[in-house]
């Protein structure tokens, strides 16, 4: 009878059944497993600790974060100071050796210019002679002398100004 009045033979009703209960177990086994796997994690987390340990562990944390977020503050300024005090760091080097006078050798007269990262500084220009050594300073402000410079001067002025600490000259 029930066959005739849905329009469905039983067989086909029964099949159906069977197959949706074997979905159905399929659906439980893996939640059953998921549960499982929750559950031994939960129990490493909590093994051994109630709900006070629990706490202190967290607020431990949360002083050890505040403590490195206070020291990333500060690093940060004080990087933040260091570059701003290397501008004025002399950083830039420009050094040429030279015979000051035709009887002296060995290259001993020397000119040196030191600049920072505006290309301020100053030359130190030493003279060998036999008679003594003769030192000069010329004062250099963005990259410009207000006195003449020597040849050697000059090159030493412009060696400094093209130096890039990469590559050391």
């Amino acid at each position: 009878m029930i066959e005739y009045y849905l329009g469905i033979e039983s067989d086909y009703i029964l099949i159906g059944l069977v197959g949706l209960s074997a979905l159905l177990l399929i659906i439980v086994l893996i939640n059953a497993i998921s549960m499982h796997k929750l559950k031994k994690k939960y129990k490493m987390f909590m093994d051994g600790k109630d709900a006070k340990t629990l706490e202190q562990n967290i607020m431990s944390r949360m002083d050890q974060i505040e403590y490195l977020i206070r020291s990333n503050q500060k690093n940060e300024n004080d990087i933040k100071e260091i570059l701003q005090n290397m501008k004025n760091v002399f950083q830039k080097v420009g050094l040429i050796k030279y015979d000051a006078f035709q009887e002296m050798g060995g290259k001993l007269s020397f000119s040196l210019a030191l600049l920072n990262e505006v290309n301020d500084g100053f030359i130190i220009n030493a003279m060998h002679s036999r008679e003594g050594c003769y030192t000069y300073i010329k004062e250099i402000i963005d990259g410009n002398s207000v006195i003449a410079l020597a040849e050697e001067e000059k090159e030493a002025l412009e060696m400094a100004m093209n130096y890039t600490a990469s590559r050391g000259q």
